[in-house]
């Protein structure tokens, strides 16, 4: 099979796009060519069931007044530094006497795509909107306790003022995720509707950002093409003028283009895949354990028969964690299962729980549950199937031995994050990753009341709220790591979720690849990357 024959038939992504591998190969040297399993499905991350990919479009294409530093991991990855934030947008800030505000100074030159100048008016409204519209970019917004739009102050054009609510150690940081990007409000305001005052419907599929990227096109289930802004100020120039971020669902056919360096990197590559990849040395590769996250199973403890704790613990020692680990992940995972003791050893997170593969204590726990043989449905992000589906097909068998019949319900990448939304699957595997590093924040978001984003088994308990909430406003250390792990402990004990192991990165690229950063939101930064 010649080269142009073996492109066009990779499927879905690959058969619709020829011209982009045309233009690629015209001007090589300046583009980038990027694989993933499933692209965005909004240009917005403000819009509803906007999904991971998404991120990494408002991470391209739009600034935020700070970004993170930069660190070198133990194993020599570069990665954005928690610790240490620096400008973006914003080209100073400083903090009141009494700590309960924050001033910006604006670049005075940037500008978004269309020409127009960024001003102050604009960053408010960015925030307005954000603590707004609902949903994720709200809740994401409260947990750094950026809450209300009187919050947000015009001082001039270039000076922009945040009045904190409270003292919260998350304030800062949470200024320098994807949600508070920056949009051109005059722009946006042009298509928002009395039904649609943020021009949600708009910004689903058009970009009104600054950032070091504009898009070129976007072809949802194919590509999305990025071209560089080269009027961009809040950050050295891109490299690349232009990528191309194609789809290409199947695993094998990402891992040839590699290997024939038809394409240039591709991100979150299937644990099976990349164990083979590490074995050569044709292509660079990168492994980063990714913080604050987890694979799990949940369950919906609001109906039976996962509204019994039992059930659930049960559930929990019918896992097959071995047989997940080595099908599943290939062993590329870290182990979250198997403590010796139930009680936390400290306050780090994840952290291993002390459930173990234990059929004959389920059966038990089913039998004091007293609630007889049980039809239910699990359901998975088919967008990640190379590792859910295994998992699935692992659990249903497993489940069965305990008398809990599973039926198994695949859920289109695109769909997946509206469907947990709603909080109606009586069983789940999931993925979740925090991007605040705080144990505290990871609880939040999972565990705080019916009212938490992704809580999706729906857990309310006010003992498990109060420590959330201690441990989110403490500043002594001691206290602290007390009511984390009291927090932990309670988890352990209810588990309306089971963590099965904290995922790592995995990203492979050709040898010619330079400047891929490891990054809290998973999402490649192209603004970084080069060839040589």
């Amino acid at each position: 099979m010649n080269r142009r024959k073996f492109i066009q038939s990779l499927g879905a992504g690959a058969a619709s796009g020829l011209l982009p591998f045309k233009a690629y190969a015209q001007s090589r040297q300046e583009t980038l060519l990027a694989l993933m399993e499933f692209g965005p499905n909004s240009l917005d991350i403000h819009t509803v069931g906007a999904n991971r990919p998404a991120y990494g479009v408002s991470w391209n294409c739009y600034d935020r007044l700070l970004t993170y530093g930069k660190k070198k991991l133990s194993s020599g990855t570069p990665s954005y530094d928690f610790a240490k934030l620096e400008p973006e947008l914003a080209e100073s800030w400083e903090f009141a006497k009494d700590g309960m505000s924050v001033t910006f100074k604006l670049r005075r030159d940037a500008k978004f795509h269309d020409g127009t100048p960024v001003t102050a008016k604009d960053v408010k409204w960015s925030f307005d909107r954000a603590v707004t519209v609902g949903g994720f970019p709200t809740f994401q917004m409260k947990a750094g306790s950026l809450e209300k739009p009187e919050q947000f102050v015009v001082v001039d054009d270039h000076t922009f003022r945040i009045n904190f609510v409270r003292r919260d150690k998350m304030a800062m940081p949470d200024i320098a995720v994807p949600v508070p990007s920056i949009f051109n409000s005059a722009l946006v305001k042009k298509h928002t509707t009395p039904d649609d005052p943020w021009g949600l419907n708009w910004t689903k599929s058009n970009v009104a950002g600054g950032g070091a990227f504009k898009v070129e096109s976007w072809k949802p289930g194919q590509e999305t093409v990025f071209t560089r802004y080269d009027d961009w100020k809040s950050g050295p120039l891109p490299k690349m003028r232009r990528i191309i971020l194609r789809e290409v669902p199947s695993a094998g056919n990402r891992r040839a283009l590699l290997e024939r360096g038809d394409a240039d990197i591709s991100f979150d590559l299937p644990p099976k895949d990349f164990n083979e990849f590490a074995k050569t040395d044709k292509i660079n590769e990168s492994s980063v354990p990714i913080e604050n996250s987890m694979w799990y199973v949940g369950m919906n403890v609001t109906r039976p028969p996962f509204n019994n704790p039992k059930v659930r613990q049960a559930v929990a020692y019918a896992i097959p964690y071995d047989k997940i680990m080595s099908a599943a992940f290939y062993n590329r995972a870290t182990r979250l299962y198997g403590a010796k003791t139930p009680k936390p050893a400290n306050a780090d997170w994840p952290q291993a729980t002390p459930y173990t593969t234990d059929l004959a204590k389920a059966k038990q726990l089913m039998q004091e549950a007293g609630v007889g043989t049980i039809e239910t449905t699990l359901s998975y992000d088919l967008g990640q199937a190379t590792v859910s589906e295994p998992i699935a097909i692992l659990l249903q068998e497993s489940l069965a031995a305990i008398g809990i019949k599973v039926t198994i319900n695949k859920i289109p990448g695109a769909n997946w994050r509206a469907a947990m939304l709603k909080k109606d699957m009586p069983l789940l595997i999931n993925r979740f990753g925090g991007w605040l590093n705080y144990a505290d924040y990871f609880f939040f978001w999972n565990y705080h009341g019916q009212n938490a984003v992704f809580n999706t088994p729906s857990y309310v308990n006010p003992a498990m709220d109060k420590l959330i909430d201690a441990a989110r406003f403490e500043s002594d250390p001691k206290k602290y790591e007390a009511f984390v792990r009291g927090f932990i402990e309670l988890a352990n004990t209810d588990v309306p979720r089971i963590p099965i192991a904290q995922p790592w990165l995995d990203v492979a690229m050709q040898r010619n690849i330079t400047g891929y950063q490891y990054w809290f939101h998973l999402q490649p930064d192209f603004r970084q990357i080069a060839k040589i």
